[in-house]
């Protein structure tokens, strides 16, 4: 998930909006017979003979990793729009948009230089997305720890060539991990700023996970205007602690930080679009989505290869079961949430620009894990009009609708138009041991969590193009 604009995109999915009050979790009961047999007959699909996990494998194994402006989202895009045409989507499509284009290179190496306690030692570390690189020889300097920006303000000019090392960890007594998340990633996003503002030559990052581990986490940085652009590094939790306890022993600790990244000029990519065309109001649409580009670490599945896949099968299951909506419902693979939402911006302009009315976005970006329901940022008419669908939910156990954000590629729909938008909520204890990272691997997302998710978006898209909102 996202880049300069996380931070108030992540507030916004913690804090929740204040949509009206939450309406009250209802079984099934009251609720039409044909659709509670419908949502039936759905998760019977999905668990007997669902095809997300086989996409998903066939995304990740045979392309992986898809970093906006490479050759392998690229090919993604080629492959998602195949797969749709396969599985019967009508009106498949590309959506043009360019992208940026940032190359990690093949050096990242952080090397502690003869520590008084421990010698020379090799860190774990990756660059930052958006980062510049270093000269060839790196940069070498002693290293401050600290926990925030007002300690980075606080040393004022004693900063002047040294390396800046954030440690603020992810706070493990939330029960939400995204709101753990929340409180530290602006270290990540804003920390290079911060640290040249006083005169600091470089940066290291605690790793944006609960786990503790020796692989470092990527992510999007961002430089501003007008102030010096420094290197900036990811560093894994076990090392950050290393570090942390190296710099208690010795009163000066020195470091080699070398990076051959690189940023290109923006290259040309696609959003992917697929549906089934309404039967009654096909000017009616409503979105499903995820988004096809990803950190160039690991798969890519959980973030979010697993989302994409959902959407897809979201609309293949309604086929498969021989359900003709009223309203369109369209899949979109959206590209570049990472580093720019330029897919998000790009569809919402077209939207503008179109005769269509949007009139429900849902988007997976919280990883394949077991569904627990829908935040939906929505009018209160609007939340009590989809929130009382829960109970079709309630077999699965993820009849939680409840305020809250939608996502970011989705966002500028209701920003822009006030188009109700809604995000899959799943049990992310895990998600933030893999995301960003070489952890982010097809073998870490369960079947049967995942075709449950995509069952869930089917219900609610599927009704929701009945019934109208």
């Amino acid at each position: 998930m996202t880049r300069f604009v996380c931070i108030v995109v992540l507030q916004a999915c913690l804090n929740g909006l204040t949509v009206g009050p939450l309406a009250a979790q209802n079984n099934d009961e009251g609720l039409p017979a044909v659709y509670r047999e419908t949502a039936r007959a759905i998760i019977n699909a999905a668990l007997g003979d669902g095809q997300a996990y086989a996409m998903l494998e066939e995304l990740c194994l045979q392309i992986g990793p898809r970093l906006s402006g490479s050759p392998e989202a690229a090919a993604a895009v080629e492959w998602s729009r195949n797969k749709m045409v396969e599985v019967g989507l009508e009106g498949v499509r590309l959506q043009p948009v360019m992208v940026p284009h940032w190359v990690r290179g093949p050096v990242e190496s952080a090397l502690v230089l003869n520590s008084e306690s421990a010698g020379s030692v090799q860190l774990e570390v990756c660059a930052l997305g958006g980062t510049i690189g270093t000269p060839e020889f790196g940069v070498i300097g002693e290293v401050i720890e600290v926990q925030n920006f007002e300690e980075v303000k606080a040393l004022g000019k004693s900063a002047q060539g040294k390396i800046i090392f954030y440690n603020r960890a992810l706070d493990r007594t939330l029960m939400t991990t995204f709101k753990a998340y929340g409180g530290a990633v602006d270290q990540r996003s804003r920390g290079a700023i911060e640290a040249a503002k006083v005169g600091a030559k470089a940066v290291l990052v605690r790793s944006m996970t609960t786990a503790l581990d020796d692989v470092p986490h990527t992510g999007a940085m961002r430089y501003d205007d007008g102030v010096e652009k420094i290197p900036s590094a990811a560093i894994s939790t076990i090392d950050a602690d290393f570090l942390s306890r190296l710099l208690k022993q010795d009163q000066k600790v020195r470091l080699r930080l070398t990076l051959s990244a690189k940023t290109f000029a923006d290259a040309p990519s696609a959003n992917v679009l697929g549906e089934i065309r309404g039967s009654e109001k096909p000017e009616e649409v409503i979105v499903l989505g995820g988004h096809l580009d990803s950190w160039d670490k690991g798969h890519g599945a959980h973030d979010d290869g697993a989302g994409c896949m959902q959407s897809i099968e979201a609309l293949r299951l309604l086929k498969s079961l021989d359900l003709k909506p009223k309203r369109t419902i369209r899949a979109v693979m959206f590209m570049n949430e990472e580093n720019g939402v330029r897919g998000g911006l790009a569809y919402a302009d077209s939207a503008g620009r179109s005769s269509e009315k949007h009139i429900l976005a849902i988007e997976s970006d919280r990883g394949g894990f077991t569904p627990r329901g829908f935040s939906v940022t929505a009018e209160s008419a609007q939340f009590e009009s989809i929130a009382r669908w829960a109970g079709l939910l309630e077999a699965m156990a993820a009849d939680k609708i409840v305020p809250g954000y939608g996502g970011v590629d989705i966002n500028p729909l209701n920003k822009q138009f006030g188009v109700p938008v809604m995000g899959l909520v799943v049990d992310a204890h895990r998600y933030f041991d893999y995301h960003h990272s070489d952890n982010d691997t097809i073998d870490k997302v369960n079947e049967r969590e995942l075709e449950l998710g995509a069952a869930a978006m089917a219900i609610i898209s599927y009704v929701v193009a009945m019934e109208g909102i």
